[in-house]
């Protein structure tokens, strides 16, 4: 029991360290890309005028891509653990498990966006602001492109690091890159326009199941993270209470209401959602904040879930 879920400890303590030092690999080396490329691929040649065939291929398109990305690494992990080195295993797995979450990267493109709006260069905020939301940033104006980073920050501490993590602590590392296929795939496909309502429905089902359990988590754990912060913890957990069903997926507005609820800011995607009372102006320093309470959320999911399910795996495992 010791070794295995000391090399899991190995293994996430690692991954960490990676991303804290390094962040995010080339493009040209990064499996997500690479999963991206895979999905293009495809996508055309799955169309059909049909549309109960093309949701036949929908489902072929998101099982086939999890295949080809999650069963060579786990050949691959089996035939290093085996036949090289317990080493080497721990390596290569911190390598790809680090692919399938991003801590640093959210840092690295939303610290640039409030440095911009602190100088009063909107302009160059709103060119920054495509690298994290899909919205057009043109239509936005300064309150708006701080909404939309506070917004991405929230909803990707669980697409870019809780999930990913729940998913290594109970599947091990093809079980994160499994996750990253389906949220890849939900990003390139899982639309409701008419070019993708029928191919893109199975990605994006699967990525609101994936996500269901570790969204629901996540924001509570939000509410614990203002609490030691010092924001505002009490109004987290109103406005989540509140404010979760107010957006049209089941699970982003989780962890945004919570965020919007500790942070006394009201968030708002123009036509879609608000969240929270505008209690207070939204400033460039939210976006610090939100991460800072982004952290510390991934810390504590780490100790609170990560931890003891690595620990309930390995006790289960062995028996």
């Amino acid at each position: 029991i010791l070794l295995s879920l000391t090399d899991s400890l190995f293994i996430f303590s690692l991954t960490c360290f990676i991303d804290i030092v390094f962040g995010e690999p080339p493009n040209r080396l990064h499996p997500t890309v690479w999963m991206g490329n895979v999905i293009a691929y495809f996508k055309p040649k799955i169309r059909n005028r049909n549309p109960v065939i093309e949701k036949m291929n929908g489902v072929l398109l998101g099982l086939l891509v999890i295949m080809i990305f999650t069963a060579p690494v786990y050949f691959m992990l089996s035939w290093i653990q085996h036949f090289i080195s317990r080493v080497a295993y721990i390596i290569v797995s911190a390598v790809l498990f680090k692919t399938t979450f991003a801590i640093k990267c959210m840092k690295q493109y939303t610290i640039p966006i409030a440095e911009a709006l602190i100088r009063g260069d909107e302009d160059q905020a709103r060119k920054l602001l495509p690298f994290i939301v899909r919205r057009d940033p043109t239509k936005l104006d300064r309150r708006h492109i701080i909404s939309a980073a506070v917004e991405s920050i929230a909803e990707g501490t669980v697409d870019g690091i809780t999930s990913p993590f729940f998913y290594f602590a109970i599947l091990g590392v093809p079980g994160s890159i499994a996750f990253r296929v389906i949220n890849t795939l939900d990003s390139m496909v899982g639309y409701k326009d008419q070019r993708h309502i029928h191919i893109g429905w199975f990605s994006a089902r699967i990525d609101t199941i994936a996500n269901y359990v570790t969204a629901r988590l996540t924001a509570i754990l939000m509410i614990l993270a203002a609490l030691l912060l010092h924001e505002d913890w009490r109004g987290s957990w109103k406005i989540l209470w509140r404010d979760r069903k107010n957006t049209e997926s089941l699970n982003a507005g989780w962890t945004m209401s919570a965020m919007a609820g500790a942070l006394n800011v009201q968030l708002e995607k123009p036509g879609f959602y608000i969240l929270g009372d505008d209690k207070v102006v939204l400033s460039p320093i939210h976006i610090m904040k939100a991460l800072r309470i982004m952290e510390l959320t991934a810390v504590l999911f780490s100790i609170l879930i990560v931890f003891p399910l690595l620990i309930l795996n390995t006790f289960t495992l062995s028996h």
